[in-house]
């Protein structure tokens, strides 16, 4: 689950000007609705989080309805006019791939974060946000949900349909809202959600790019360390290899295309902090089994599967030594512990 940091200022990318501009707003009707200084607005060091804010409420001001709002601008905002961090994304290897690099990569962009949970046929990707009390407008808590469905609708060439969304704010025509997100909208929730089909995140981008990830990916990461504090390659691995398991994507050179560098570079990173990656797996394939484990709406072979287990009896090996017990007696003995 991936949580972002803070920064002082927010910068707002140039396509939200020109997608705003296709639906007749200019950045002067903002600025004046918002009651900031236009130079403010424009100014390339970005925005405090209270005028972010208040440029979102301008615009959903403005256009008068949430719901229309949210969904005019998030199918004409031009994705060449994304920054380079959500760019990436749109060039992904498939719309897992795309959703996690744009929470790893929404760190950069504050004040929201992302939290992506996969789990059974679902996955859900919960809108969280960050040194904040309050949520952001109700047009930028959609307009983030629209965004990330929209990726996958124009990554996959698919008409993708969301599972469920939730909104804890009054959302506008819920009815045209329902038939741009493909599913019921459920407002007054405890939180800001988008549940997909997990079958979904397996879908291929047409738009994938193996070259230009390959420009975008370690600026994006340096920037990224950068704004972490420089945080533990091992962190990272085990993040990844986390979101990856029951892909099939748990090798070494998946993990390195990942983030953006060579098996042999990786492996030196991790020599370097007295680990290899064959330990790493081995200890993020624990450390789920027993996550996994302890919910009793999943079987020991759905276990298996997810922590990248193709055989049950490797499964079963492997948890004998790491626990010194099967599966099922553990769990048995964890539910003995829990009551």
């Amino acid at each position: 689950m991936m949580t972002s940091h803070v920064s002082d200022l927010i910068k707002i990318p140039q396509g939200l000007w020109s997608g705003l501009r296709e639906l007749g707003f200019t950045a002067q009707d903002i600025a004046r609705q918002a009651q900031l200084p236009l130079s403010t607005i424009e100014e390339p060091a970005g925005v405090t989080t209270a005028q972010y804010f208040a440029i979102w409420q301008a615009y959903s001001d403005l256009i008068g309805d949430v719901s229309q709002g949210i969904i005019k601008l998030s199918t004409a905002f031009d994705t060449a006019h994304y920054p380079p961090s959500v760019l990436a994304t749109y060039h992904a290897r498939d719309y897992r791939d795309a959703l996690n690099r744009m929470a790893m990569y929404k760190q950069l962009c504050p004040p929201e974060n992302l939290q992506i949970t996969e789990e059974g046929e679902s996955c859900q990707i919960e809108l969280n946000w960050d040194s904040v009390k309050q949520s952001g407008p109700a047009m930028l808590v959609g307009i983030t949900l629209a965004t990330l469905l929209e990726l996958g609708r124009r990554g996959t060439g698919q008409p993708i349909h969301a599972k469920l969304v939730e909104f804890s704010h009054p959302m506008g025509d819920v009815e045209s809202l329902e038939a741009y997100f493909g599913c019921r909208i459920r407002v007054g929730a405890e939180c800001n959600r988008m549940t997909l089909y997990r079958r979904d995140l397996d879908l291929p981008f047409v738009t994938y790019n193996e070259e230009l990830l390959e420009i975008l990916t370690p600026a994006l990461d340096r920037a990224l360390d950068e704004h972490q504090g420089n945080k533990s390659i091992i962190q990272t691995v085990k993040w990844i290899l986390k979101r990856s398991l029951a892909g099939g994507r748990s090798d070494m050179l998946s993990v390195a295309r990942d983030l953006g560098m060579s098996e042999r570079t990786l492996q030196r990173r991790l020599t370097e902090e007295k680990t290899s990656f064959k330990q790493l797996l081995t200890q993020v394939r624990h450390e789920q089994a027993l996550s996994y484990l302890a919910d009793s709406m999943l079987d020991i072979k759905e276990v298996a599967f997810l922590i990248g287990y193709e055989d049950q009896n490797s499964f079963y090996r492997a948890f004998r030594l790491w626990e010194g017990t099967t599966p099922s007696a553990w769990r048995s003995q964890h539910r003995g512990l829990a009551r």
